[in-house]
Parts: structure tokens; C-alpha cells; sequence
């Protein structure tokens, strides 16, 4: 498929992770403002940060007062699983070049690995893959900044904006990624082990049941991939 193509369908395969991100993003916006962060300093997390989890457990504890290497060390700890979504892809990444791998590793959202490491999954690799990569990280990319705005410009007029419910898009957005990895023993486990770890730890401050729940899925699902090595050529 030409290059071009590829990178069309890599950005019309995400339109539905694209829907799903519009409200999140939105509430983000409207959320950071009302945490204290200025509508620049909002867009500049977007543009800079691009972890949507991490924004807003970032915004809360910005918004909470928490020193700045909790903020530092709960967003580290969170955005972990990137490490595992890069593991997986990097069988499709070793032949490019850093010029590739830097912007490709950036851009690595929740959302694209789910729509890249599908493609991938089911077609098998193409000799210019990255450019599908690419398609589904610019537009996750583009999407994220221009919902960010719209919530930072909502939240300066609508300041309730950020209590409205909105924030279900969340939810139901990680539901439709996580859903279809759970066939998989060592995505089951780390699921498993992370819900459970996060409805037991939910009271903690400074949001530490995240960061608790984070870890422990992580960990789960190394020990289950670890455990499944030896038999990897059996289905799990």
C-alpha cells in the first residue's frame, strides 16, 4: 500500500479513539483551569505531555497542593504501561531510524497502540508500517490539542464545566481499548490485579491508589508474561 494510503487509513482507523478522546479532552481543559493552571499553561501540558491520564491526575494534584516530586513520581509511575506498549511494538519499530522512533515514541498513546498493534496483529508487518503509525498518531495528536483548547475556552466561561459528567468518556474510552486485549493471560492479569488494587487503595490521598494500582497491574503482567515465555508458541 503507497505511503500516502497508509497514512490516511492509520488516521481514519482512529476516528472512533477520536470521538472517545473529545470529551475527555474537553474536561481536561475545563478541569485544569479550575485546578489552577492557567489556559497556556493547560495547552502547553497538552503539547508537551501528550498522557491524558497523567494530565489530569497531574491537574488534581496540582489542584491539591501536592509537592512537585509527588506530581513528578505518580505521573512516572502511571504512564509506566508505555514502557510495556513499546515492548510490543518495537518488533515493527527496530528497522527505523531515530528520526522515526523519537516522534513514533512520543506520539505512543493508549489509543494508538490499540489501533496500531491491531493493524499490525491482523494484517502482519508492512514494509512502511510506520507510515499507519504515523497517520494514527498525528490524528490523536492534532485531536488532543484542539479538544484541550475548546475545554480551556469552555472553562473560561462555563466554569462548572469540569462537574458536568463529562468525564464518562473516560471510562468508556479505556473499556473499548482494554476490552478486546483481555483474550490475552498476561493483559487479563495486569487488568485484574489493577482494578482490584485500585477499588482497595481508592481512599488514599494525593491520588496514591492510582499510582499503587499502576504498579501492581504492571507487575502482573510481567510476572504472567514471564510465566508464559517458555510456552509462547501455545496459544494463551
Amino acid at each position: 500500500m503507497p505511503r500516502r494510503s497508509l497514512l490516511v487509513a492509520g488516521a481514519r482507523d482512529s476516528i472512533p479513539m477520536l470521538v472517545g478522546a473529545a470529551p475527555f479532552g474537553i474536561i481536561f481543559g475545563a478541569l485544569a483551569l479550575a485546578s489552577g493552571i492557567p489556559g497556556w499553561g493547560a495547552m502547553a501540558m497538552s503539547a508537551l505531555v501528550f498522557a491524558g491520564s497523567s494530565q489530569f491526575i497531574a491537574a488534581g494534584l496540582i489542584g491539591a497542593g501536592a509537592a512537585v516530586p509527588v506530581i513528578w513520581l505518580t505521573t512516572l509511575v502511571v504512564n509506566v504501561r508505555h514502557a510495556l506498549y513499546s515492548a510490543s511494538l518495537l518488533p515493527h519499530a527496530r528497522h527505523l531510524s531515530a528520526r522515526w522512533r523519537w516522534p513514533l515514541a512520543f506520539w505512543l498513546t493508549d489509543e494508538t497502540f490499540a489501533v496500531v498493534e491491531h493493524r499490525f496483529r491482523e494484517h502482519g508487518a508492512d514494509p512502511h508500517g510506520e507510515w499507519y503509525w504515523l497517520g494514527s498518531s498525528l490524528a490523536m495528536y492534532l485531536n488532543w490539542q484542539l479538544w484541550t483548547l475548546i475545554g480551556v475556552l469552555l472553562g473560561i466561561n462555563l466554569p462548572g464545566l469540569a462537574t458536568l459528567g463529562l468525564d464518562f468518556a473516560m471510562a468508556a474510552t479505556f473499556a473499548a481499548i482494554v476490552a478486546p486485549q483481555l483474550r490475552h493471560t498476561p493483559v487479563l492479569a495486569a487488568a485484574s490485579v489493577a482494578g482490584l488494587v485500585a477499588v482497595l487503595a481508592h481512599g488514599l490521598p494525593y491520588q496514591l491508589g492510582l499510582m499503587l494500582a499502576a504498579l501492581a497491574g504492571v507487575t502482573a503482567g510481567l510476572l504472567a508474561e514471564q510465566r508464559r515465555a517458555p510456552s509462547s508458541g501455545t496459544p494463551s
